[in-house]
């Protein structure tokens, strides 16, 4: 096979930039797309200047502090928004549910968006700063609807005589919803992926950082919610709107200032450009080829230059998706430039990549094309969710629901609280005691793997449903005299279940995808979110036309078997995600023998121990 290489000065990617010329003037190779990843102060060049310099925890309390006061300013609000929108803006309920729906709904999916906006042309620090500010002029507009007369209905004289919002209290409002998902589009994709990039992945201690830090970022966050699901929600509904909405805008105005009091110590990684144009690189140059012979040797004949970046992970080649592989295959209609560097090193380049790509192009569509399928299985593990938390507090109210003799009675609503306990309790317990034990037993620095986490979550699950079966089959037969405490397990089952699944499944996402698109993958959750939501709705709806289990009151139904289902579908759901993880191959970093980018754990850390 002949190799057609054609030696070219390229003038047009060099155009208007001098470093460029004066490396070619010097002999040496121009950078590299990877290369150009980062700040100039922070690039690791081939000339062997300084390496990036990370953190680590160092910069976490901006990092963490940011994404608490941004959760504990909007999650109570919009937690709460049904109720402000029928008693402060008199709008109907089945419109206000509607509107709350597409809120919802549109803030679940902004996510997406914001992160391949991210990844493509903006960036995770640009994206972040944008997006806080953001989320802070819509909390500051809401908050505004409240406090001026102006910007709300006026209050009823009697229920028939109330008077609904005018054009502009309804613009207003709109507005501010407006700003909130664009705040949700840019925070929710890009925050767990700039945190963990402040830790540098080619050290120990590195590693360890980031497996630590999804631990305290779901610790942090679990504590944002249970504060603004009952300190939030009570100044809200018990003293004024004005001021249960102006002390999260204080807490949103807070999150701003820790955010950009960091920004002269983060790593901040510049995009690369739109990530799905080298996936469409390689399906088209794969489908161009498809004709071609399958290389007997893949790993030895396929277009496989050398990796000159320390910045990007070189992934070595796997025989998974062989049909992928014909893209890296070259042919004489394949045009390649090559450039000798002063360490005798080609540095190859296709002319058309969109007839030959990379190995490296190929097997990031490869790992994609793995990790999507694990994904899928969160779906139907957020729908189980879903359906325990919207059925036990139907449970709760049909519940005795007095705490001993005190006259206290429990809220249902405040059932999540237990969910939310039993996750902040384990997580101290696994990150500090359990992982440090079984890195002794398996050798492991994270202990267990993410797939092994997310299936010990989606095991849990199954568990889960199987006592709230048995729970309310107990229930029923004890008509008023159940206690709503016998519903607080099934409910710490499921926090226990979210601390294996959602957190190793965001681990999984961050660092099997490839660096270009590492906050579309931290979009997935919130899309999955979206998804289970809808499904979730469309499972009600489906379950009572064909069998009348959920009816207005649950003690006329079969809410027991109602869970049977949800429990069967946890079930099945669980095997598989066995066979996909089973089929799953982890994403294996070539030893190109290049020096690390540090070669200490002096700005990394191990993480400080997590007190409760």
């Amino acid at each position: 096979m002949e190799w057609i290489y054609r030696f070219r000065a390229s003038a047009r990617r060099s155009a208007g930039r001098p470093e460029i010329h004066m490396m070619e003037a010097q002999g040496l190779p121009p950078p590299s797309q990877e290369q150009t990843k980062l700040a100039p102060e922070k690039q690791q060049h081939i000339s062997g200047e300084p390496a990036v310099r990370y953190h680590g925890w160092k910069v976490m309390p901006y990092v963490i502090g940011n994404e608490t006061c941004e959760r504990l300013g909007t999650i109570g609000t919009t937690a709460n928004l049904l109720v402000y929108l029928t008693t402060v803006f008199h709008i109907p309920s089945v419109a206000a549910a509607t509107l709350l729906n597409v809120f919802s709904g549109t803030t679940n999916l902004a996510p997406l968006l914001g992160a391949f906006l991210c990844d493509a042309y903006l960036g995770r620090y640009a994206t972040l700063a944008a997006a806080t500010i953001a989320s802070f002029l819509g909390m500051l507009l809401l908050t505004l609807t409240a406090a001026l007369r102006s910007l709300h209905p006026p209050t009823c004289v009697s229920s028939s005589s109330c008077q609904g919002p005018t054009h502009c209290q309804m613009a207003a409002l709109l507005a501010s919803f407006a700003f909130l998902v664009l705040g949700a589009g840019g925070i929710r994709p890009c925050n767990l992926a700039f945190g963990a990039d402040q830790f540098d992945p080619a050290t120990a201690a590195g590693r360890r950082g980031i497996a630590s830090f999804f631990n305290w970022y779901y610790f942090t966050f679990t504590i944002a919610m249970m504060v603004s699901a009952t300190l939030i929600i009570y100044l809200q509904s018990n003293i004024n709107w004005a001021i249960g909405l102006a002390v999260p805008t204080a807490l949103m105005a807070l999150s701003c200032a820790l955010f950009f009091m960091g920004t002269r110590l983060y790593v901040r990684v510049r995009p690369e450009g739109s990530p799905f144009t080298s996936f469409a690189q390689v399906l088209v140059a794969a489908a161009r080829k498809r004709r071609l012979p399958a290389p007997p040797s893949p790993a030895d004949e396929l277009f496989d230059p050398p990796h000159r970046s320390k910045l990007v992970a070189k992934i070595k080649y796997t025989d998974q998706f062989r049909c992928l592989d014909k893209a890296a295959v070259v042919t004489p209609e394949d045009e390649v430039v090559v450039v000798e560097g002063p360490d005798g090193v080609s540095a190859s380049a296709s002319v058309n990549p969109w007839r030959l790509c990379t190995v490296q192009q190929v097997e990031q569509v490869k790992v994609l094309a793995r990790i999507i399928p694990v994904w899928s299985s969160s779906i139907v593990y957020y729908v189980m969710l879903t359906q325990l938390g919207t059925y036990t507090v139907f449970q709760v109210m049909q519940s005795d629901r007095r705490v001993g003799r005190s006259g206290f009675e429990v809220p249902p609503g405040s059932m999540v609280v237990f969910n939310m306990v039993a996750l902040t309790a384990w997580l101290p317990v696994y990150d500090r005691a359990v992982v440090p034990a079984l890195r002794r037993v398996t050798g492991r620095e994270d202990g267990i793997s993410q797939l092994q986490r997310i299936g010990i979550g989606l095991a849990l699950s199954v568990a889960t449903m199987a006592v709230a079966v048995a729970v309310e089959q107990r229930r029923r037969g004890a008509g008023a005299r159940a206690s709503w405490a016998w519903m607080v397990p099934q409910q710490a089952m499921a926090g226990l279940s979210e601390a294996f699944a959602a957190i190793g499944l965001n681990e999984l996402c961050y660092k099997e995808s490839p660096e270009s698109m590492r906050s579309v993958a931290g979009a997935l959750t919130p899309v999955g979110l979206g998804v289970a939501s809808y499904a979730s709705g469309a499972m009600v709806t489906a379950v009572q036309r064909a069998t009348g289990w959920l009816a207005q009151d649950i003690d006329k139904g079969r809410v027991d078997l109602f869970y049977l289902v949800v429990g069967a579908m946890a079930a099945a759901n669980l095997a598989y995600f066995v066979a996909c993880a089973l089929w799953y191959r982890t994403k294996n970093i070539a030893d190109d023998g290049g020096v690390e980018l540090e070669t200490s754990s002096k700005h990394n850390g191990d993480a400080p121990a997590m007190a409760v």
